[in-house]
């Protein structure tokens, strides 16, 4: 996920089918069409995939402003077949809404391959949004099994996984060396007793910053809690268990960090941009951020204190390193595309191994395929990524429900809740009763 701004990569990254969070902000009171059932209107195999012609690709704004070269490539391969680039808001929730308002004019706006977050892609499928795809016809041997499991829904394929995304703790490594400490923490006790030693040494330094602002960067980091107590949102069946006792070590510890000032009160309005200026003005000795910081961070144009200062790590949990949540995007095709043999085709040219590594050079976007992590001239450009790696392969796919809108609503203000009750020293909302009214609320929403 994700950063918030750039089309919902705060997103990013999670829980598994069972478990239960959405990143892309979303609209609580909006639904896409429905089509009364566990997909789109037809399998595979009905659709006509031999259709060729012109098509159109959405994304969100290219910030980055390469997209167009490479459909440039295409076009000029392929005259008969030209993709046509509709660029939406750089807002994750507009593209969301954009995309549902599309669909329910049955296409009328011509949508034929969709980027969509890894959070939207199980919603779009249950409402019959997306067109399943012929696994026979695209090999996802290589993969990241992560991606490729936010691009099923009931194990049927919606979508072709094409960027993602992990959770890395960025940490000062001078610091950390000048106490005596040779290499990052794994557990959460590792990090507060590491902490305590830079503190020692650096008055005026505070320990840990994430985003805990009360919006969708929330719902990532208390699932990371959650997870990496080893524990998920939901049961293998489907079952809320948000208010158990091994959720609750997740909930209670991080609470308590706010309560004795391990994370400053001040991380209750951080989103990723404020907590990233924390650590780079070197206010932070941790922080639990998106790859996106790396290069900002070590930047050398004096706006970084930290630059060249710092290391970045796996996240920690309760006895070992922790469970990131899963960010990134798919490509999926309307189920209303006249063309869907010329847009299959387009998806797994995009998203060939040639095009991901490009794409990883020019944009920073990490790559759905495993060879890339190791690749030797992207590990020199990009030093982080055997780490992301690392912290992709364990994460956790986020949900695979129809209502996430309201499912994550419900754990912002259940977290929140249980953070400002650590923050005001007891008062407010006890964390087990926040948790267990999160239980009732989840239990409500699944059950529809």
């Amino acid at each position: 996920m994700p950063f918030a701004h750039k089309a919902g990569r705060v997103l990013a990254a999670a829980l598994t089918t069972s478990a239960l969070i959405a990143l892309a902000a979303c609209s609580s009171g909006t639904t896409a069409p429905t089509s009364g059932g566990g997909g789109g209107s037809g399998t595979a195999a009905a659709e006509d995939w031999s259709a060729k012609g012109p098509i159109n690709y959405v994304q969100g704004k290219d910030t980055s402003g390469y997209i167009q070269s490479v459909i440039d490539k295409w076009n000029a391969q392929y005259p008969d077949q030209k993709v046509n680039l509709i660029e939406l808001s750089d807002n994750a929730d507009q593209q969301r809404q954009s995309m549902i308002n599309n669909a329910q004019t049955k296409g009328g706006s011509n949508y034929d391959v969709l980027s969509v977050d890894v959070v939207w892609t199980a919603e779009f499928a249950a409402n019959g949004m997306l067109a399943e795809l012929p696994k026979d016809q695209l090999n996802l041997d290589g993969f990241l099994p992560a991606a490729v499991d936010a691009s099923t829904y009931f194990n049927k394929l919606y979508a072709m996984p094409s960027t993602s995304d992990g959770a890395l703790l960025y940490y000062r490594k001078d610091l950390l060396t000048a106490a005596g400490i040779d290499k990052p923490p794994t557990t959460w006790d590792e990090m507060v007793t590491d902490c305590k030693a830079v503190q020692a040494k650096n008055s005026g330094i505070d320990c840990y910053g994430g985003q805990f602002q009360k919006y969708e960067g929330l719902t990532c980091n208390i699932t990371e809690w959650v997870n990496s107590a080893g524990t998920t949102f939901l049961s293998s069946d489907g079952k809320p268990q948000v208010n158990t006792p091994e959720a609750m070590k997740g909930v209670n510890t991080l609470v308590s960090w706010f309560k004795d000032g391990t994370i400053p009160k001040a991380a209750t309005t951080w989103q990723e941009e404020q907590s990233r200026q924390a650590f780079q003005d070197g206010k932070l000795v941790f922080l639990r951020n998106w790859p996106y910081v790396y290069s900002l961070a070590n930047k050398t144009d004096g706006s970084s204190k930290v630059a060249g200062k710092f290391g970045v790590a796996p996240i920690p949990g309760l006895t070992g390193p922790g469970v990131s949540t899963l960010g990134g995007h798919n490509m999926g095709i309307s189920e209303f595309s006249k063309n869907k043999g010329t847009a299959l085709a387009f998806i797994k040219w995009w998203n060939s191994e040639e095009n991901q590594k490009a794409n990883l050079q020019k944009t920073s976007n990490a790559p759905t395929i495993v060879s890339l992590y190791s690749d030797p001239e992207l590990t020199k450009q990009f030093a982080y990524l055997p780490t992301l790696y690392d912290s992709i392969k364990n994460a956790q796919g986020r949900p695979k429900v129809v209502n996430y809108g309201d499912a994550t609503l419900a754990i912002q203000d259940a977290a929140y809740s249980a953070i400002q009750y650590g923050v005001n020293g007891g008062t407010g909302t006890d964390p087990q009763a926040a948790f267990d009214t999160l239980q009732t609320k989840l239990t409500s929403i699944i059950n529809g």
